[in-house]
């Protein structure tokens, strides 16, 4: 199959970089923008770029009718869905295969099982994986996490201390979940006090062979949301690095998974025990990290395997050079609340230095608009060992200018000077206790 034409169904610097990918791979790149982002970086680098609706999400990148018409009407092979938005999307999946269009990510089938985590616990148990508890409280035991089956991102999670919290926050989780995905199922998951959040980076191509590409750790988060992430995990034993990585290819061959994606576990800090947690059937915006240590272009691998092409490398050609850290520049106001921060940035600049990657849509002049994610650019570090790449990343940080909005700047660089964060020994639930002392004096 030959993919000459992408149409790219995302914005910002993900949208960026999925341009990028098809023009190395010789392959025209058609990009849906909303009014607001006509004018945008991956705009001007796109082949060509059509208006898919006002500014607002509802009217333009969640609208899969619309993105569907104009891959068709610019006459693309296939859509590349980037990350948020509609990039787990069964249904949008589905509607551009009924139409001819390569969806460039798993089969519309894969994503409706993976996004239904009730059925993805099922499918990990039978290929053998761990997962935290199940069934009701009196077998989960407290404390436990409410999740919506139907969830993602973070949201629809509530934690439960003890059995007279259980009612009210299962309501409303319940209800959370209606709103947010349309279903209202939840589960019961045992609450792991000193997790780490791991992650596998898969690869599988349309003949069946399944790779991994190492792990990432996310344990810096603050409500769920990942702000730091970096491979290879640190303090990680060997053995338990490659039972991750064999889980995840286990489950990937489970569930007949295809394209690039994340298998993602809670690891229990002072066991070493892990268990499965979820799969995302997309590009994480952590991605960089994984290319950096591996060199393994993961959009162009997205891309070939689309196009059925077999994997670009066997699993013992993967290797990991050094280590890579990446922290999310957001549009935010740490000092009050995280409270995003829309508006125009007059200066944008990142110093330009050894090791350092900088993925971003944004310049001089760019207007931050209130619909979207507040992601402004992500910056990776790349360097010989853990230090070195949090020495990089710390000066690209200090060297940093974002004139015009508040951001996360300041908070990025005290979590990197932090000792605990230094000593690799972070939990999930580390940020947000440890807020308070690095938001003292913070200046956004």
């Amino acid at each position: 199959m030959t993919i000459a034409r992408v149409f790219v169904a995302n914005r910002g610097e993900i949208a960026l970089r999925i341009v990028r990918a098809c023009r190395e791979l010789g392959v025209e790149a058609v990009l849906g923008a909303s009014e607001v982002d006509m004018f945008s970086p991956a705009a001007r680098a796109a082949d060509r770029v059509v208006c898919i609706g006002p500014g607002p999400s509802a009217q333009s990148y969640l609208r899969a009718d619309t993105l569907v018409a104009a891959a068709l009407g610019t006459g693309c092979d296939a859509i590349h869905p980037g990350y948020g938005f509609l990039s787990e999307s069964a249904p949008f999946a589905a509607r551009a295969r009924e139409h001819g269009l390569v969806f460039v990510g798993p089969p519309p089938e894969v994503i409706e099982l993976a996004g239904d985590k009730l059925r993805a616990r099922e499918e990990a148990v039978l290929a053998g994986l761990a997962v935290l508890g199940g069934g009701d409280a009196s077998e989960v035991g407290f404390p436990l996490l409410v999740k919506a089956a139907g969830g993602g991102g973070g949201r629809g999670i509530k934690l439960v201390r003890d059995a007279g919290e259980l009612g009210a926050l299962l309501s409303l989780a319940r209800s959370e979940a209606g709103s947010a995905f349309g279903d209202e199922r939840v589960y019961l998951e045992r609450f792991v006090a000193a997790a780490r959040h791991i992650e596998v980076q898969v690869a599988a191509d349309e003949l069946g062979s399944v790779i991994a590409l190492g792990e990432r750790d996310c344990s810096v988060q603050r409500r769920y949301q990942k702000v730091i992430e970096e491979s290879p995990a640190p303090g990680l034993p060997d053995a338990t690095r490659d039972a991750l990585c064999e889980a995840a290819i286990a489950f990937a061959r489970r569930i007949s998974y295809r394209n690039v994606g994340t298998v993602e576990f809670v690891l229990d800090a002072a066991s070493g025990e892990f268990f499965f947690l979820e799969c995302n059937c997309r590009i994480q915006v952590e991605h960089p990290v994984t290319e950096a240590v591996t060199g393994v272009d993961l959009v162009c691998e997205q891309l070939r395997i689309a196009a059925g092409d077999p994997l670009s490398l066997a699993q013992e050609a993967v290797r990991v050079d050094g280590h890579a850290i990446e922290c999310r520049l957001t549009a935010e106001d740490p000092e009050r609340g995280f409270q995003p921060s829309p508006g125009r940035i007059a200066r944008f600049a990142v110093p330009a230095l050894p090791g350092l990657r900088v993925d971003t849509h944004c310049e001089d002049g760019t207007f931050v608009a209130p619909y979207y994610d507040s992601l402004l650019a992500k910056l990776i570090a790349h360097g010989r060992d853990r230090a070195h790449a949090i020495t990089i990343l710390s000066a690209a940080l200090e060297g940093l200018e974002c004139d015009g909005v508040r951001t996360n700047r300041d908070l990025l660089a005290r979590v990197l000077a932090d000792g605990e964060y230094a000593a690799g020994a972070v939990t999930t639930t580390w940020l947000e206790g440890a807020l308070p002392a690095l938001l003292e004096g913070v200046a956004a």
